[in-house]
């Protein structure tokens, strides 16, 4: 077969595309077979922890988290488009060859893996097939098959039953008769240990598996996140690599995908993705269901409402304090460097917009739902107080004027009531400002 020329090294993990292709769903790897290990032991196992000796500061050094290449490339956008993922839970990566179509390998993934080859032209969805640890007489028994984000289980898939269950399940979309489907609760967690496949992965995925389930037993999380070691799901560099499906608040399960995990890295996991659901971007690689544009795209989108979220944020401690104006104006100028003069005192140039490209280029950036912004945007417009206001003190003609009369009108106000108008005053320049920037990103 013909291998890929894309620099992006394949795993054990292969992609089956939806139209018909005329290269391989396997590709070969490139320079990075210099970090495969001896495939076999004189035991007959293939050795992935054997690369993993506590306390091994050189192994460490050369393939673990310390290595010279970690953290040296940029993660997001690396995840290649699909939108369904299955896991054969199969024994543990000590059994596990460098590829799942080796003639070594035991039958039913190397089946599995041949049926799926055979029909992908018919296959509607573009699936990955990856190996995870089984265990028999556990809650992952040898032969269980896990589909996300469909989120189901099939117990105890036979080698008999292979071009059945691809034919039913992954190229009609329905169910496998012999078999009845069980609906998975929880989070799932799963970490690249393919050692056999790649000595970065041998090493730093066995580590972070046992960091997810110390902090999962810590926080009391038994049966509700469930953490497995899995076979190569590609990138080799971004090693530790983990993928986590979780459902999001619209109760749509989604799999996001992780690089250059550390085992301090993994409470941070745990606490902000899994218990509250937002992703934590400086190690996020992408997403299941995205390309590689639509997943810088959406981090972009991320950023820019975080930012926005901070500004309110802030705008909000001001109003609690005393010298309400002097917080506003040092709360938006660390915003916007270029935005000046935000809400002075001597009220001539209140929030005055600063149209600089420089706010957008600082924050690769846009807003996560655009026409939410635009609604907010056009209401603001409309509210006729709001522009009456900014009118009247960003008027170049006869400012003076209209600032004694403007002042004389604010000193009829309640302290609480000029407080108030300055903060919608504030907020309604924020989000023309984002508005502005999502305009000229878009």
């Amino acid at each position: 077969m013909m291998g890929s020329n894309r620099e992006r090294e394949e795993a054990l993990t292969f992609t089956i595309p939806s139209s018909s292709s005329h290269s391989s769903p396997i590709t070969v790897s490139d320079q990075l077979d210099s970090y495969l290990t001896d495939p076999r032991s004189a035991s007959g196992s293939f050795q992935n922890d054997g690369l993993l000796s506590a306390g091994d500061s050189s192994v460490d050094a050369d393939f673990g988290f310390s290595r010279p290449d970690f953290r040296q490339s940029p993660l997001v956008g690396t995840v290649e488009f699909y939108e369904r993922h299955v896991f054969l839970c199969y024994k543990n990566p000590r059994f596990w060859p460098p590829r799942i179509e080796a003639a070594e390998f035991d039958r039913l993934p190397r089946l599995l893996y041949a049926a799926v080859v055979a029909r992908k032209t018919h296959m509607k969805k573009e699936n990955r097939l990856t190996i995870c640890e089984g265990h028999d007489g556990t809650e992952t028994s040898n032969g269980d098959v896990l589909i996300f984000p469909d989120m189901i289980r099939y117990r105890r898939l036979t080698h008999f039953d292979v071009e059945t269950f691809v034919e039913e399940v992954l190229v009609k979309d329905g169910e496998w008769l012999p078999g009845t489907p069980e609906a998975l609760k929880g989070s799932f967690v799963f970490v690249c240990s393919h050692g056999s496949r790649d000595r970065r992965c041998g090493v730093c995925g066995p580590v972070l598996v046992s960091r997810f389930r110390e902090e999962i037993e810590l926080h009391c999380l038994q049966g509700k996140v469930f953490v497995s070691p899995c076979s190569h799901i590609g990138g080799h560099k971004y090693a530790g690599n983990v993928i986590i499906f979780i459902s999001d608040m619209n109760g749509e399960v989604t799999g996001h995908w992780y690089g250059y995990v550390t085992p301090d890295d993994v409470p941070l996991l745990l606490q902000q993705h899994i218990i509250k659901g937002e992703i934590v971007d400086s190690l996020w690689r992408g997403q299941m269901g995205l390309s590689e544009n639509e997943q810088i795209e959406k981090q972009e989108q991320r950023l820019l409402l975080d930012d926005i979220k901070n500004l309110v944020a802030s705008t909000e401690v001001c109003r609690s304090q005393d010298n309400f104006v002097s917080c506003c104006n040092t709360a938006v100028s660390r915003s916007q460097d270029n935005l000046a003069s935000c809400c002075q005192s001597n009220g001539v140039s209140c929030c005055q917009e600063n149209r600089n490209s420089s706010f957008s280029q600082n924050h690769v950036l846009k807003i996560k739902d655009p026409d939410i912004v635009e609604t907010e945007a056009k209401l603001l417009a409309d509210n006729k107080s709001s522009e009456t206001l900014i009118s009247r003190i960003n008027s170049g003609k006869g400012a003076s004027r209209k600032f004694h009369s403007l002042t004389t009108w604010l000193d009829g106000w309640e302290q609480e009531d000029t407080y108030a108008a300055l903060a919608v005053v504030c907020a309604a320049v924020s989000v023309a400002i984002a508005y502005n920037c999502y305009k000229q990103l878009r």
